[in-house]
């Protein structure tokens, strides 16, 4: 989920990764002389090789600890909580141009009730039976958000030309920082509390390893662009690169990561790991392209810079917001669970 300014196959062209630009709404703090004056290449990308040595170990942490909290995994939904509220403030600032102007409160109300939803049932139990409600209290959740929505906008209403702008840009900052995670974090429960973080790092390891094949691939050997209008940085090369690089991420996490899980736990069939690869990272890598669009159609280089050398946490979440209902979906179709 890096920022497309340094994905060589898999990211925009807001920055030139040879370039090393970092936005001036830095924090001072953050504006580090080596990412803001052109530093060489080896600076930013050992910048982000330290960040990442310090953030991967603090969220296997978070994870480890959570694990052992209970079924209701508290702490996964305050993290789940604050990345939200981030979210949803990132993507107002984006779609705050034209006549959208977007309403922070009532599209983090909204993300707040749909993470609600997505826990309410698992408060006495992670079963799977707890999954399958909480999907559907999602999905009515939802429902409940975007007649909330309308009828603000119908009671806000002045004159014409405003009104639908403000509620479509209320109603994608719900869908995309609520109802994406919501669904995501169903991962936790959906084969059983002790599978849960079997499942969701299954999807991270999956989708993550999937940008980096597509960075890496991309500029290797990356010439054919696969969408010069919308994302002129992504390359076919780049394209197969992670599909490659995900489908062999996802079989040897499920491969040799399974079997620790507990007594008896086998691995999945090799084709039905592979073919969760693949599909996790052709949808990680149009959620790239999607969040390209959107700061293209907004006129926007970055989302508000979360990290230097990272991008904003729209930038860092995009694919596995993108690919968490799938993961959803072929853990239900394909023989994942073989517990």
């Amino acid at each position: 989920m890096a920022n497309d300014a340094v994905r060589g196959a898999g990211g925009g062209a807001e920055h030139d990764f040879g370039q090393c630009h970092t936005s001036t709404r830095l924090p001072p703090l953050l504006r580090l002389d080596s990412l803001r004056n052109g530093c060489p290449h080896g600076t930013r990308l050992a910048w982000r090789l330290g960040l990442s040595a310090v953030l991967i170990p603090a969220l296997i942490g978070l994870f480890v600890i959570d694990h052992r909290s209970g079924d209701a995994a508290p702490l996964l939904f305050l993290l789940c909580l604050a990345l939200a509220i981030r979210a949803a403030w990132e993507l107002r600032g984006l779609l705050a141009v034209r006549n959208m102007r977007p309403q922070l409160v009532e599209s983090v109300a909204g993300c707040v009730a749909l993470l609600l939803a997505a826990w309410w049932p698992h408060l006495k139990g992670g079963d799977t039976v707890a999954s399958e409600t909480s999907l559907g209290l999602i999905g009515l959740t939802m429902s409940l958000c975007v007649i909330g929505l309308l009828g603000m906008a119908a009671a806000r209403y002045r004159r014409a030309g405003e009104s639908m702008e403000m509620f479509g840009a209320n109603l994608v900052i719900v869908a995309y920082c609520g109802l994406l995670l919501a669904t995501t974090a169903q991962l936790r429960w959906l084969a059983g509390p002790q599978a849960g973080y079997l499942l969701l790092g299954s999807l991270i390891v999956t989708a993550k390893l999937g940008d980096v094949s597509a960075y890496t691939v991309g500029r290797l050997f990356g010439k054919r662009k696969m969408s010069p209008l919308l994302s002129p940085g992504k390359t076919w090369a780049g394209f197969f690169g992670a599909l490659g690089g995900a489908a062999l991420a996802s079989w040897l996490w499920l491969t040799f990561v399974t079997p620790l899980f507990g007594d008896g736990w086998r691995a999945p069939p090799a084709w039905a790991s592979l073919l969760y690869g693949l599909v996790i990272g052709l949808v990680a890598l149009f959620g790239d392209l999607c969040e390209s669009l959107i700061k293209r159609d907004v006129g926007q280089k970055d989302s508000a810079p979360l990290l230097p050398g990272f991008g904003g946490l729209l930038d860092l979440l995009d694919s596995v917001l993108y690919a968490g209902p799938a993961a959803v979906l072929l853990w239900k179709l394909l023989p994942l669970a073989t517990w």
